[in-house]
């Protein structure tokens, strides 16, 4: 049953959360203008507005919302994965440079499982410690229904899923890069082109693997047969090596999908005896340090990942002082860098 205040109380928005059948942080977030919010469930606030007559409250001293200072880092992974791959630290470093200026905290939450997107996370969200978040390498579909939270997220990285046409995010031109380096390699004469591709519940893997398999389909060279799949760790690199030799011994060219993976392929090549670039060319994804440390040293697609996590805290900034009723989304641009194993 919907309670209405009595004649002569005013509304408040606990009444008009109440009224809509929502939470008070979804409630506040459609009173903010947060675009993350259902069409429906949007429509269904208003409505409760109308019928309460809510206005909503001014102090006479400050119109701006209260801030805490404080934004949310979260990384969707496994602690040894995150403190493993200079990924992570790169986006970190990258975002703390920007936030520095403005005197505001960067706070680190790292997730393991699903259970813990919807349960910690929310609950985080939801608890008015933070003014914003940045959700950093998402597996799958959105992990948080971001109506149950009223603050604004950036995600790292173009989401999956239907959801995504309503996400804020930036992300590098990872099809566009994977694509390059292809075609690279095909020009470089190279005729059977195998990749160790990422995982496939994340858009970074999913699009550097659509780079690589448009080049090829240019060519009519796209063999479904040359694809193996990696967890973007040096491990799941030197065992994607072993099952692509296994099906096609004369694969002369590897496009792996991060330097780690290129960087584990490397060791599974020199202990089959094949020489890098002379008997089969090897590229990487990031331009991580890994890259310049390898023997020879690793051709890869440079991506800015540091200019990635500091326009995320500019774009998040820019949500939280005025929340905008559209997506903000970036695109950067990557750049092959050729070296030795190519």
């Amino acid at each position: 049953m919907t309670t209405v205040p009595t004649s002569g109380e005013r509304p408040t928005l606990a009444d008009v959360a109440r009224t809509a059948g929502v939470s008070p942080a979804t409630a506040s977030r459609v009173l903010n203008g947060f675009h993350q919010v259902r069409p429906e469930t949007r429509r269904q606030v208003e409505n409760a507005m109308a019928e309460l007559g809510y206005a909503r409250r001014r102090s006479t001293r400050d119109s701006e919302p209260e801030r805490t200072g404080s934004i949310a880092f979260i990384v969707c992974e496994e602690g040894s994965r995150v403190f493993s791959d200079p990924f992570f630290a790169r986006v970190l470093w990258g975002a703390s440079r920007e936030l520095a200026p403005t005197g505001m905290q960067l706070v680190l939450l790292m997730l393991r499982s699903p259970q813990d997107y919807q349960s910690a996370a929310v609950r985080y969200l939801r608890g008015g410690s933070v003014d914003g978040a940045l959700l950093v390498s998402m597996h799958g579909r959105c992990p948080i229904d971001l109506a149950d939270v009223s603050v604004p997220v950036m995600f790292c990285g173009c989401p999956i899923g239907p959801d995504a046409e309503n996400l804020c995010y930036v992300d590098a031109d990872n099809r566009g890069g994977a694509e390059r380096a292809v075609r690279y390699l095909i020009e470089s004469g190279r005729r059977t082109i195998a990749t160790i591709a990422g995982p496939g519940d994340m858009a970074v893997g999913v699009d550097r693997l659509a780079g690589y398999r448009a080049a090829l389909l240019d060519v009519g060279r796209f063999d479904p047969r040359l694809i193996a799949y990696g967890d973007f760790g040096q491990s799941s690199g030197d065992h994607a090596v072993q099952l692509l030799l296994n099906r096609q011994p004369d694969v002369d060219a590897i496009f792996c999908a991060s330097d780690l993976m290129a960087a584990g392929a490397l060791r599974a090549l020199r202990r089959h005896g094949r020489r890098v670039p002379q008997d089969i060319a090897v590229v990487g994804f990031d331009d991580s340090p890994i890259a310049r440390q390898t023997e020879p040293q690793l051709t890869t697609v440079r991506q800015p990942i540091e200019d990635m996590g500091g326009l995320m805290v500019r774009e998040l900034l820019a949500l939280i002082q005025t929340p905008a009723p559209h997506r903000r989304r970036a695109v950067l641009d990557t750049r092959l860098v050729v070296r030795g194993s190519t």
